[in-house]
């Protein structure tokens, strides 16, 4: 603000990008070295009042998937499954109805690609 010469002033302009640049090199940096730093067992230590609960409750959603798995297995009509997946509440048991919903219409269009090859072979 100072300086009236030009050439000086793009000098010191350069010079703060210059610094600019290298400060936001050293942040990045940072949150580099932040994002991949391996969880600390502190945390663990910290959440260990809430630690038997959780796996508790994990436990349990793990059971009841497997039994929803066990029960869409036996389900062979496409509308029963888009009944219980608009039914669904949580994301897991969505997923394991939509598998099952692409599983049957696969095997569907097996089942018709067969009944076409019988026909045009007779």
């Amino acid at each position: 603000e100072a300086t009236l010469d030009l050439a000086e002033r793009r000098r010191i302009r350069s010079a703060i990008r210059e610094l600019q640049r290298q400060e936001l090199e050293r942040d990045e940096e940072t949150l580099a070295s932040k994002r991949f730093r391996p969880e600390r067992t502190s945390h663990r230590q910290d959440d260990k009042e809430n630690w038997p609960q959780s796996r508790r409750l994990e436990e349990e959603q793990q059971a009841a998937l497997a039994a929803l798995s066990e029960q869409l297995e036996a389900i062979t009509s496409v509308e029963e499954l888009t009944k219980l997946l608009r039914a669904a509440g949580e994301y897991e048991e969505r997923k394991l109805i939509r598998a099952a919903i692409r599983k049957l219409r696969a095997e569907e269009i097996e089942a018709a690609t067969l009944a076409e090859n019988v026909q045009s072979s007779r």
